[in-house]
């Protein structure tokens, strides 16, 4: 599996601050049995953010990209409508299960806007920017998300 990892988030994109959520989300990709290919930063634009989806899915041709950063209610929170505009298909358990699993870790799960979804025969998972909460929410479907992309790929696979 070909994995890649984009945090947005334009403080990090600028040099200020090390990016720790983008790190985790390659460890959670590795332990799910993926290679990551590719780390980038980019800021909170949602052209960018929308060419980088197509372009890592479409020419590079990743089975998962893991985003982190930019769900929130910022007005510079872009990533959900950047992701739509790529996905082929929302796949809205994923959030769910990932908001779920913050309930018991913030007061605040349900401001949460990220979003999961299917361009081609890539799968795309929106993360929230916090490192902490990369690994609460991963654990919550990291067991799901190798099932997921065979699935997408077409693999048979046992349900």
């Amino acid at each position: 599996m070909r994995a890649a990892v984009l945090t947005i988030s334009s403080s990090k994109a600028r040099g200020e601050g090390e990016d720790e959520s983008g790190r985790r989300l390659g460890e959670l990709a590795s332990r799910i049995g993926a290679e990551v290919i590719a780390t980038e930063v980019i800021t909170d634009d949602r052209d960018l953010i929308e060419e980088r989806l197509r372009f890592l899915a479409d020419e590079e041709r990743c089975d998962v990209v893991l985003t982190t950063g930019g769900t929130g209610f910022s007005p510079r929170d872009v990533t959900p409508e950047a992701t739509r505009a790529a996905i082929d298909r929302e796949a809205p358990g994923l959030p769910e299960a990932m908001r779920a699993a913050s309930r018991e870790h913030t007061r605040h799960w349900m401001l949460s806007r990220a979003v999961a979804g299917i361009r081609g025969s890539t799968l795309i998972v929106n993360f929230p920017g916090s490192p902490a909460s990369i690994e609460q929410v991963g654990d919550a479907i990291a067991d799901a998300l190798p099932h997921a992309l065979e699935l997408i790929a077409g693999r048979p696979s046992r349900h």
